[in-house]
């Protein structure tokens, strides 16, 4: 029993230490004094100072909230405690067990108190041979007998209290169960707390926080922003028709890369204000092939990549440019529309070659393994120097050819976030976009009439808006071969 008096005062002791409210306080007095109220409390303080219209200032309000039910719900858990586990086992290691023990060692004061008397008692009867002596024993025999009735009544109250202590083993037992029923309790409703919240939360977090747009997947994050054209791409196209079209070695001159980290973050902030890159069009080109190149998946695909390779590969510059336009039909609604307005602005960029060196080879070369690489393992540089040389050939006819691939017209300010060019982007004279220079170290010829695709096709569907069954035609100009 001493045993489990002091596992009991252990266990009471360490169990109080659990609890962060104050002892033996109501609910609500328990509540004021928690730390869980007070980080509740400055949550809520610290949204009235940032105001509705921060974010932060929103959620701190909402999860203070969180919080604060959260504090009183352990309230009430520590209450309960008290009350149910923690004062009954007080009561027995501090109480009942002692009594016990108490009675015990009265019992045995007692016990020698009879061993006293009957001592006293049996001397006495040694020298009996005087009357004074007998009647001295007489009296020494009662307090003999009174000493052994006590001991018998302090045995029968020992046994009793013991035998109720063991016949009460399975309720003491039951202080441990009922802690871990109690914490479950608490959990519940804590849980059930926080769960009444976070739907709410997360239903407004979409709109609280932007996710980066680079290395994100091109439709993650078209579907998040609500956009048909990725914000990197709109952006640096728009700030390119403003200030790079004419600067020399767009895409290939490399950008400082201070100034680049920092477009790159403005662009993940999904902001519009981006003045203090209009002066810098190295760093705009840089960006843009950054998010191409960091895109999970390539923006003309992987599940394509074989059908772009052998499209390439078709020796007849007719036939390979059908082939070259069915593989575009082919791309992900999402991909086509990007590439589709990527590639009329890289056309538009190839018209001002004379000054900007671009050609659509050129643009091709440095541009080229940012849009397509092979599904394969090793570094992105490793992929990319193993399909450069396919790529060119892919994406030069393409952008040669963009007013035939797209027939449409390009809005390049789609969003209607940025200003338009306050200048035109070609100067008088310049090549149109089908007729850029042709390096010498790549002979071609322009086809006479391809087979293509209908007016306004693309994007997934190749059929004829044309009622007659003679298959749409594209005518393109054949000017003289260039070597």
């Amino acid at each position: 029993m001493e045993t489990v008096r002091s596992v009991s005062h252990n266990v009471h002791k360490k169990m109080l230490a659990c609890l962060q409210g104050q002892v033996g306080a109501d609910v609500d007095k328990r509540h004021k004094k928690l730390p869980i109220t007070a980080l509740a409390q400055a949550m809520k303080d610290g949204s009235g100072h940032l105001g509705d219209e921060s974010l932060i200032g929103k959620m701190m309000d909402l999860c203070g909230e969180a919080e604060d039910q959260l504090a009183y719900d352990q309230s009430q858990h520590e209450v309960q405690v008290q009350k149910d586990i923690l004062d009954p086992l007080n009561q027995l290691a501090e109480v009942d067990i002692p009594n016990i023990l108490k009675q015990r060692r009265q019992l045995a004061k007692l016990v020698l108190d009879y061993d006293s008397a009957k001592a006293r008692y049996y001397q006495a009867n040694k020298s009996t041979s005087h009357h004074a002596l007998a009647a001295k024993a007489d009296t020494l025999k009662d307090e003999m007998d009174e000493a052994l009735n006590k001991v018998e009544i302090c045995k029968d109250q020992l046994a009793a209290d013991m035998y109720n202590f063991f016949s009460k083993e399975g309720d003491y037992a039951r202080y441990y169960v009922t802690l871990l029923e109690a914490q479950a309790d608490y959990h519940r409703r804590s849980l059930a707390a926080i769960e009444r919240v976070l739907p709410n939360i997360q239903s407004q977090q979409g709109s609280w926080t932007e996710q980066p747009a680079f290395g994100s997947a091109l439709e993650d994050h078209l579907k998040r922003s609500s956009r048909d054209i990725a914000l990197p791409i709109e952006a640096c196209v728009m700030m390119l028709l403003e200030t790079g079209m004419k600067e020399e070695g767009l895409f290939r001159i490399a950008a400082g890369a201070s100034k680049l980290k920092k477009l790159k973050a403005a662009l993940d902030c999904s902001t519009s204000q981006l003045e203090d890159f209009y002066s810098d069009p190295h760093a705009v080109a840089g960006a843009l092939k950054s998010y191409l190149r960091e895109l999970p998946e390539p923006l003309m695909t992987f599940h394509l990549y074989d059908d772009w390779i052998q499209a390439s590969s078709v020796p007849d510059p007719d036939k390979r440019l059908q082939a070259l336009w069915v593989t575009c039909d082919k791309m992900p609604k999402h991909n086509h529309a990007n590439f589709k307005y990527l590639i009329k602005f890289l056309a538009k960029l190839a018209q001002d070659s004379d000054v900007n060196k671009m050609t659509p080879s050129n643009i091709a070369i440095v541009l080229g393994p940012n849009l397509l690489w092979a599904k394969t393992e090793g570094s992105l540089a490793e992929m990319a120097a193993a399909t450069s040389v396919h790529v060119v050939t892919i994406i030069e006819p393409i952008i040669l050819h963009a007013d035939w691939f797209f027939p449409d017209e390009v809005e390049f300010n789609v969003s209607g976030m940025f200003t338009a060019p306050s200048h035109p982007t070609s100067h008088p004279g310049s090549p149109g976009p089908l007729d850029p220079e042709v390096p010498p170290t790549l002979e071609r010829r322009r086809p006479g009439s391809v087979t293509g695709p209908p007016e306004g096709g693309g994007g997934g569907s190749s059929s004829s808006s044309s009622s007659s069954s003679e298959p749409a035609q594209r005518q393109v100009p054949v000017p003289a071969a260039a070597a």
